[in-house]
């Protein structure tokens, strides 16, 4: 294959992996959006909660961030064993980022969605640990991640303490 040829290799795989990631956002966002201006509105939340508009470009960022650290694991090679056993975590994490959003606002269980927020920020961390291992640059990629998804931990808790 030509230099061309490999370059747009490269960068549609690096669109997809992006895209990948803004769809497990977009299927999230269905049942976040359901919720966020009727549910959602009538619960106590903690003082410190951000404004609903801060968590649409702060999750479109970070599933940016997410699938660009993606395709560095990637590019890496997929015959290559850590690789895949690190994107089978990767696609674990990302499962569990939707299904909180479900489980929280779909199904309106903040209990519920704080224990697979648990489960969430574990696959985080052993994402973010797999992919150091094979790229610095793709580890640190993840790190706003797990530090927002820790701060949606404490808000998740508050809010579910909050509203029994």
């Amino acid at each position: 294959m030509d230099k061309m040829g490999s370059v747009a290799k490269q960068v549609l795989a690096l669109v997809l992996w992006i895209g990948v990631c803004l769809a497990a956002g977009f299927i999230g966002g269905l049942y976040t959006e359901s919720s966020v201006s009727t549910w959602y509105v009538s619960l106590r939340k903690p003082d410190f909660n951000p404004p609903n508009w801060v968590f649409a470009p702060v999750w479109t960022t970070l599933y940016t961030l997410m699938g660009i650290a993606a395709w560095l694991v990637w590019r890496k090679g997929w015959k290559n064993t850590s690789v895949k056993t690190a994107l089978i975590v990767f696609g674990v994490q990302l499962v569990l980022n939707t299904a909180w959003s479900i489980i929280f606002f779909g199904l309106r269980m903040p209990g519920a969605a704080f224990f697979e927020l648990i489960a969430l920020w574990i696959a985080i961390v052993a994402t973010i640990a797999l992919f150091f291992r094979l790229s610095i640059l793709a580890g640190a990629l993840l790190v706003p991640y797990i530090l927002w998804v820790s701060f949606a931990a404490v808000l998740n808790y508050l809010v579910w303490r909050l509203n029994p």
